[in-house]
C-alpha cells in the first residue's frame, strides 16, 4: 500500500509541507496547483525537491472545467491541458486529476464527455501522461462516480481512468457498494476524506470541514472496503480541506494523516476477508478492562497537600515504592500514585507543568501487543531506566506530554503493587467513602487538537466516540466529546478550549499544555458517600440555590429528594429513558484540577453536560487565582 497526501491538506509553504509529509512516513504527495504556483522555484526544482525528501509526486491536481465545453472554450480547454502536460513532465509526474465540470457554459451528455476524454487520452499518451476523472459532488452535469465511470468506460482509452473520492460519494449518500462493479485497473487513484455530518451546502462543507478518516462521521471504511474489493492496488491518498488544519502545525497533522490511513487499511483488511492489502502487521484494536492507576508528578509539599485532599475523599496511603519517592493511595479499585522523585520522567513533567497527571495505567489483555499496535500506528514507545525492585512495564508516550503504561494479567505485571511497593499503615484514619473505581478521565486540550486525541484513542483501543456537545462556560464554549468502550470500563472525555477565558482555557494556560483536568470516581450511593466525606472534612463545591430551583422546574422532583440534593451539594440529571446521574465536586487543587464523584442509575450513559454551566459558574466563584477571568 502506497500512501500520499495532498499539499492542500496542511499548512506552510511547499517546502515546509514536503518536510512534514516525508517525516510522517508518506510515500507520495499530491501537488495542489496553487501550492506550486505560489512557490518560487521552477517545476524541475520542485520535482527534485520532492524526490530529495524521498517522496514521489503521485498526482497533479486539479484541472477544472474540461469536458462538454462549447467552442471556443473547448479548444481552449485542450490547449490548457497540453500546457499542463508539459508542466507535469518538468515536475516528474504522470497523473493529473480532472474534476467534473462546474461551468455554467458546460453541455451535458455522457457521449459528448466521453468523446472529449478519448481525444484527451490520445494527447496525454504522447506526453506519457494519464488522466483521471473525478465526479465532484456539486458537478454541473456529473456528480456521481457511477456517471464518471460510464464516461471513462465509453471513452475506452488506456490513458483515461477513474479517480474516486470518498467525500464526493458519501456526502451525496451514494451507496459505496456500487464501486465493487468497477474494474480495479480502471481506477487510477483514490482520495479519502472524512467529515462530520452537517446539513449544509456540499461545496462549503467540502472546502471547510473535511477531516482525516476516523475523525468524522462518514463511512470511509465501507467506501474503502468496496474499493479494495475491485482489486485496486494503487495509491491511497488524503485530500483534506479544513480551516483548522490549514492554520495548524503541519507536522502533527501529517502524522495524524498517516496514522488514519494505517488504521483505516488495518480495519478494511479485518472486515473484508480475502482482500490482499499491504499494511503493517499489528494486533487488532486493544480491549481495555479498566484503569489500573493514575500517577501524579508533584513536589513534596504539593504531594502532601494532594494527599490531604485524597484523605478527605476516603483514600488511604497503602504503599511506598521499594526504591523511589513514590506513594500509593487506594480506595476500592482506584489506585492513585504520587511521585515526588527529583529525577526521571515524572520530575521533568513536574518541572514543565507543575503538579499534574503524568501517567495513566490501563488494564489490557496483552501489554506487549498494545505497544506493538501503538508502534505500528506511529506512537513512540516509552522507556526509562528500571530501578531496583521495578518491573519493566510496557509503555508509550501519549499526547500532551504524558505517558501510558499497560498492565496485563498474563505476567508478573499483575503483581506490580506487591512487587514494587512495600505496605505501609496510614496514620490518618479516613472514613471509607465507598468509591468503587474511576468512572472517567477528563482531558483538556486546545480545540484544534481534539481530532488528534480522538484519532489516537479510537485507532488504538476498542472504543467508540460519542457525539460532540457544547459545554457553556460564561466566557465561551468548550467542545466536549467522549471516547468509551461498550463495557464502560474505559471512558475518556475530551474537552477542547477555544480561548483562555474559559475555565478549561485557563487550565491549559496555567498548566502549559494539554492535560488531565479532572478524575471522576464512581460510587453506588452518592448520599452515603457524601455523608462519609463530610466526616473526613471534605468540603464540596457550593452550588447556587438557583440551580436547585430550576432543577425542580425541569424534573418535578419530590421536595424531600430535592432538599437532599441541595443539602449535599449534589447535581442531578435524568435522560429520556429515566436513567439518573448524580455529581459531587471537590474544590480545585492547584491551577484548576478537581475531582468528581458520580453515581449512575438506570443505565444513564452520559456525563451530565447540562449541569456543566452551573458547575463552571460555581468553580469560578470559588477560584482565587490572580488574573483568572471570571467570564
Amino acid at each position: 500500500m502506497k500512501t500520499a497526501i495532498a499539499t492542500v491538506s496542511i499548512s506552510g509553504d511547499l517546502a515546509e509541507k514536503l518536510a512534514a509529509i516525508a517525516a510522517a512516513g508518506f510515500d507520495g504527495v499530491e501537488i495542489f496547483e496553487n501550492d506550486f504556483l505560489a512557490f518560487d522555484a521552477s517545476p524541475r526544482e520542485v520535482g527534485q525537491m520532492v524526490r530529495d525528501h524521498g517522496l514521489e509526486i503521485s498526482l497533479f491536481q486539479p484541472f477544472r472545467d474540461f469536458e462538454g465545453m462549447p467552442e471556443p472554450q473547448r479548444t481552449r480547454a485542450f490547449e490548457r491541458a497540453e500546457r499542463k502536460f508539459d508542466l507535469m513532465g518538468e515536475l516528474g509526474t504522470d497523473l493529473v486529476l480532472i474534476c467534473s465540470n462546474v461551468s455554467p457554459l458546460s453541455l451535458g451528455g455522457i457521449d459528448r464527455a466521453a468523446d472529449d476524454f478519448r481525444e484527451l487520452g490520445e494527447r496525454a499518451a504522447k506526453h506519457g501522461i494519464k488522466v483521471g476523472y473525478e465526479a465532484l459532488a456539486w458537478g454541473r452535469h456529473v456528480s456521481d462516480h457511477r456517471d464518471a465511470w460510464e464516461i471513462v468506460r465509453r471513452a475506452d482509452h488506456p490513458n483515461v481512468g477513474l479517480i474516486l473520492d470518498s467525500f464526493h460519494t458519501l456526502a451525496r449518500k451514494i451507496d459505496p457498494e456500487t464501486i465493487r462493479s468497477i474494474p480495479g485497473d480502471r481506477i487510477f487513484f483514490v482520495q479519502l476524506a472524512d467529515a462530520p455530518k452537517i446539513d449544509m451546502d456540499l461545496l462549503y462543507w467540502s472546502r471547510h470541514f473535511r477531516n482525516m478518516p476516523g475523525e468524522g462521521d462518514l463511512d470511509v471504511t465501507g467506501f474503502m472496503r468496496a474499493v479494495a474489493a475491485t482489486g485496486y492496488d494503487g495509491v491511497i491518498s488524503l485530500e483534506i480541506f479544513n480551516d483548522q488544519f490549514r492554520g495548524g502545525s503541519a507536522k502533527p497533522i501529517s502524522v495524524d494523516g498517516h496514522r488514519s490511513l494505517v488504521y483505516l487499511m488495518d480495519q478494511v483488511k479485518r472486515q473484508e476477508p480475502g482482500i490482499r492489502i499491504e499494511v503493517p502487521e499489528m494486533p487488532d484494536r486493544i480491549a481495555v478492562s479498566g484503569i489500573e492507576f493514575v500517577e501524579f508528578a508533584a513536589s513534596e509539599q504539593e504531594a502532601a497537600d494532594l494527599g490531604a485532599l485524597l484523605h478527605t475523599l476516603g483514600f488511604a496511603r497503602v504503599g511506598r515504592h521499594v526504591s523511589k519517592k513514590v506513594d500509593l493511595w487506594r480506595q476500592g479499585e482506584i489506585n492513585i500514585v504520587l511521585n515526588t522523585e527529583q529525577s526521571g520522567f515524572a520530575h521533568s513533567s513536574y518541572v514543565t507543568h507543575g503538579t499534574n497527571v503524568c501517567d495513566i495505567g490501563l488494564k489490557v489483555a496483552d501489554a506487549r501487543a498494545t505497544v506493538d499496535r501503538a508502534r505500528a500506528l506511529g506512537a513512540e514507545p516509552f522507556e526509562q531506566p528500571v530501578g531496583p525492585g521495578e518491573l519493566n512495564i510496557p509503555a508509550i508516550r501519549g499526547l500532551g506530554g504524558g505517558v501510558m503504561h499497560f498492565i496485563d494479567g498474563k505476567s508478573e505485571l499483575a503483581r506490580v503493587w506487591e512487587i514494587e511497593f512495600v505496605p505501609v499503615s496510614d496514620e490518618r484514619k479516613a472514613e471509607p467513602a465507598d468509591l468503587l473505581r474511576i468512572d472517567h478521565i477528563a482531558e483538556t486540550m486546545a480545540f484544534d487538537e481534539m481530532l488528534t486525541w480522538l484519532l489516537f484513542y479510537t485507532s488504538l483501543f476498542e472504543t467508540v466516540k460519542t457525539p460532540m456537545v457544547d459545554v457553556v462556560d460564561p466566557a465561551g464554549l468548550v467542545r466536549s466529546q467522549a471516547i468509551e468502550n461498550a463495557e464502560g470500563s474505559l471512558r475518556i472525555t475530551l474537552n477542547g478550549a477555544e480561548n483562555r477565558k474559559t475555565l478549561a482555557g485557563h487550565f491549559l494556560t496555567e498548566n502549559f499544555g494539554s492535560a488531565v483536568q479532572h478524575l471522576a470516581f464512581e460510587t453506588a450511593d452518592i448520599f452515603a458517600t457524601a455523608d462519609a466525606l463530610a466526616i473526613n472534612g471534605f468540603r464540596p463545591l457550593v452550588i447556587s440555590p438557583n440551580y436547585y430551583d430550576d432543577l425542580d422546574a425541569r424534573f418535578g422532583l419530590d421536595d424531600a429528594f430535592l432538599d437532599r440534593l441541595k443539602s449535599h451539594g449534589v447535581l442531578y440529571d435524568r435522560d429520556e429513558k429515566g436513567g439518573e446521574y448524580f455529581q459531587l465536586y471537590s474544590p480545585f487543587f492547584g491551577e484548576g484540577f478537581f475531582f468528581e464523584i458520580i453515581e449512575r442509575r438506570g443505565g444513564y450513559a452520559g456525563y451530565g453536560a447540562g449541569n456543566a454551566p452551573f458547575r463552571i459558574a460555581a468553580q469560578k466563584r470559588h477560584l482565587r487565582v490572580k488574573g483568572m477571568p471570571r467570564g
